[in-house]
């Protein structure tokens, strides 16, 4: 296990920022409003091996609602971590808060590096002589923003870490263990994606509630299945554009989407009671533009009266609103109760076999042969297009190469006919499949040049 290191303190002091200063990706969603982050994400620090954990602010929440959700989440975090940054505002001065924060986290018993962020003005000089009086040592001096006194935050953590005996052993394990799977976790606002992930890991990773939208931030998380390390990610809700309004939302839905171009396979979670809305449709489309493999999974089945006919009504409707996901899995869960959720990872690594498999050339050219004799290509302007010779040019997502004469006149219903062909043949059903035509010669026909 990595060492790890938990970012905390009050809301609005700097802590994504910081975290991604020392990450060295724009991962956490940073903006000037209180409370941005809800949900702990976790990430490498750059150069260090360490991992980095950012917290929600801490604040005194009372209530048992999402606030409340919330602080239990950064407590969880704090939890998980071998060490605590404990992260001050130059500007503001140490606050009656901060000393709250400080009780807080002394109780927690892990070593804690006091850091004073924002040091790039005069006020923070009043500040720093304040935080050295909360008993944690000598503050180190940064601008989480700018990047200065991140190698003197380096050399403070650096304490903590211990020196790792099995680093060789720890290296040679995983360059012989397979690759991590990369799922993104997906759909519109309120479908149980949260719950989903929390199902799937066995802890509650991320705040779930009645309330749209509570996920900001992607959350990330590490797991093992069956031998498998598997990364999770659950995203923000997406809505469609013409309600995504606030800088905030447009900063969740711009994560969400690139964290489904970075996914091998997506799970796109739809709402039972109302599935396969034009958003739900929208976000299929998305993940079929950009390559990845899907499964839906049909969340809240629990509260379906008649399973079997619409399990029926929604194959049927993804064969007529998704033709380009025609034989896409469609499992039937509840997130909340677990039910049918042990079908799903079995459902992402077979379509995550199917996203990687290669057809040699050979057996691609004698099913064109077998596809051209069933129906010749058309002859647009009186001249009949010739289809000489087939390749497979690449996986994740399959692409196929096809050389023709004519290569512009190809109709697309006859792509379209060679496409389904290639997904009933080969079992390229419920994945992205592209097609590109080029001109040009067979170069296996030896006699001719």
């Amino acid at each position: 296990m990595a060492f790890t290191i938990a970012i905390a303190g009050r809301p609005n002091v700097g802590k994504s920022t910081l975290f991604n200063r020392l990450t060295g990706k724009a991962a956490a969603i940073v903006d000037d409003t209180p409370g941005v982050t809800r949900d702990w994400r976790e990430g490498e620090a750059k150069h260090l091996g360490f991992k980095v954990l950012d917290t929600a602010g801490l604040d005194d929440a009372k209530s048992d609602g999402l606030a409340e959700r919330i602080q239990k989440q950064t407590r969880s975090a704090i939890e998980h971590a071998d060490a605590l940054i404990f992260l001050l505002d130059g500007r503001d001065g140490v606050t009656p808060f901060d000393h709250e924060v400080a009780k807080l986290l002394r109780r927690a018993g892990k070593p804690i590096v006091l850091a004073v962020n924002k040091c790039d003005t005069n006020a923070s000089k009043a500040t720093i002589a304040e935080a050295e009086r909360l008993g944690f040592g000598e503050p180190v001096e940064l601008s989480a923003a700018h990047g200065t006194g991140i190698e003197d935050l380096y050399r403070a953590l650096m304490v903590f870490a211990p020196a790792d005996e099995s680093e060789d052993e720890d290296e040679e394990n995983e360059a012989e263990a397979p690759r991590t799977l990369t799922i993104a976790i997906t759909g519109r606002p309120n479908a149980g994606k949260s719950t989903l992930l929390n199902r799937l890991l066995g802890q509650e990773r991320s705040i779930t509630g009645p309330e749209a939208g509570i996920t900001r931030d992607a959350v990330a998380a590490e797991w093992m299945w069956e031998g498998r390390k598997v990364r999770l990610i659950d995203t923000a809700g997406l809505r469609r554009k013409a309600k995504v309004e606030a800088d905030l939302e447009k900063m969740s839905v711009a994560s969400a989407i690139e964290e489904i171009k970075m996914a091998e396979v997506v799970i796109l979670v739809i709402d039972a009671a109302v599935p396969f809305e034009t958003q739900d449709l929208q976000i299929a489309d998305l993940v079929e533009r950009e390559g990845r493999a899907m499964v839906v999974a049909v969340n809240k089945w629990d509260l379906v009266e008649d399973k079997a006919k619409l399990l029926s009504t929604l194959k049927a409707r993804v064969d007529q609103l998704l033709p380009q996901w025609k034989g896409v899995p469609i499992v039937a869960i509840s997130a909340l109760s677990g039910d049918g959720v042990d079908r799903l990872m079995p459902a992402v690594l077979r379509q995550h076999t199917i996203w990687n498999k290669r057809i040699s050339t050979h057996k691609l050219n004698d099913w064109l042969a077998m596809m051209l004799e069933r129906h010749s290509p058309p002859a647009p302007k009186g001249r009949r297009i010739k289809i000489r010779y087939i390749t497979q040019a690449r996986t994740r997502p399959p692409t196929f190469a096809i050389s023709s004469s004519q290569a512009g006149e190809l109709p697309g219903d006859y792509g379209r006919y060679l496409v389904n062909g290639l997904r009933e043949h080969f079992g390229f059903e419920g994945v992205p499949v592209r097609m590109k035509v080029k001109a040009g010669s067979n170069p296996f026909d030896k006699g001719k040049r």
